[in-house]
């Protein structure tokens, strides 16, 4: 009797929802604004999500990449430079690349970044800090490969990026305020090595406006950049570091989310291995969580609605969110563009429930997507 092969499995569309605002281009307009969640579709179980300033990408499980949002500048990765919001369109990789995984923390502002399961990092879109690391300042349409390989983390906000590769990590683009730690101030286009890292195994690298952090495998968290609002979370206002500055939290950190898109915000949140929650930085809206509007320079805990429990964390421009174990999507901050997705343009203080369902989730600047748990059926 002749062997039956199974059916093949067939993988059905997954939904993502967002809401908030798209902004992008020269005069960072806002675009496409709702104020509740709103779903788009995409072809396949969804992997990964990951947001920018100005579009949104989902990873599906089969390595292939969809945008949607603004595109412009060529943050949609398919050769174009039209806006697409409502309609997911696949990023034109060479044929034969698979992602594996794209930054869920933060995008560069107009850009993407994707990592292969190669091992290498493609970038694309605006490239005007020079973020890219390609030695220049051009727009890219399609995914072009960076100069670094056996890449195994990635953040990027504003016009600046970090790469760990090879176990060092990396930094490219503009350096106002020692955003790129390399202990100097000077922009480049091409790769520079932050110090007091090496010889550290890194378990995620963030970024926002004019910060960056690294999260070491042993629970270590260090930051560097603009401390305007304490975003160093070193207790003290308005000393910057081009240095990488350790934050002392009173165990290991197992996650970490930080935001901000100008120089008036810009906050940290993390969870740590006791489930505690603790946050620090710009808190002019209450993005901190913990019910007040008082910035912070050292870590202070936050804690979600009673009976709830957090699994995992994220945060924009001026609003924060969290996922609780059952898939409860949480928001507080500000919403002048339906940042907290609650319908209205109100600031909240205390965490409100907008969607549910939820099993990740992705926010930058104005916008936040959470991606659905996908299906499958043989």
């Amino acid at each position: 009797m002749a062997k039956q092969s199974s059916p093949p499995v067939v993988e059905l569309p997954s939904a993502v929802e967002h809401w908030g605002s798209f902004f992008g281009g020269a005069k960072g307009v806002n675009y496409d604004v709702v104020a509740s969640p709103v779903a788009v579709t995409v072809p396949g179980t969804v992997a990964e999500i990951g947001t920018s300033n100005s579009t949104e990408y989902a990873l599906l499980t089969n390595g292939s990449l969809y945008a949607w949002g603004l595109g412009t500048q060529g943050q949609l990765g398919d050769g174009a430079v039209v806006n697409s919001f409502a309609v997911p369109v696949r990023v034109r990789f060479p044929r034969g690349v698979k992602i594996a995984s794209i930054p869920a923390d933060v995008m560069p502002y107009d850009a993407a970044l994707a990592v292969d399961t190669q091992g290498n990092v493609w970038g694309w879109g605006d490239d005007g800090g020079g973020e890219l690391c390609l030695g220049n300042t051009r727009t890219y349409t399609t995914p072009v490969k960076l100069p670094l390989s056996q890449v195994t983390a990635v953040a990027g906000a504003s016009n600046h990026a970090l790469y760990d590769a090879r176990g060092t990590v990396y930094a490219c683009g503009i350096n106002s305020a020692g955003d790129l730690g390399d202990g100097s101030r000077r922009d480049t286009t091409t790769p520079v090595k932050v110090p007091g890292l090496d010889g550290s195994s890194v378990a995620e690298l963030v970024a926002s406006f004019a910060d960056s952090g690294a999260l070491l495998s042993d629970g270590e968290y260090f930051d560097w950049g603009y401390d305007g609002n304490g975003q160093l979370g070193d207790g003290q206002f308005g000393r910057s570091s081009d240095v990488p500055v350790r934050v002392n939290l009173p165990d290991p950190v197992t996650q970490i989310a930080q935001g901000g898109s100008i120089w008036d915000n810009g906050q940290t949140l993390v969870m740590l291995s006791n489930g505690s929650l603790w946050a620090w930085g710009a808190n002019f809206n209450g993005q901190l969580g913990d019910g007040t509007t008082r910035s912070r320079a050292s870590p202070v805990p936050f804690r979600p609605p009673a009976g709830v429990s957090y699994k995992s964390l994220a945060t924009g421009g001026i609003t924060s969110y969290a996922v609780s174990t059952t898939g409860q999507v949480y928001a507080w901050g500000a919403s002048p563009v339906g940042q907290v997705g609650d319908g209205t343009t109100h600031t909240t203080l205390i965490p409100v429930r907008v969607a549910s369902g939820a099993d990740m989730i992705s926010s930058t600047a104005n916008n936040v997507a959470v991606a659905l748990p996908g299906r499958s059926a043989g």
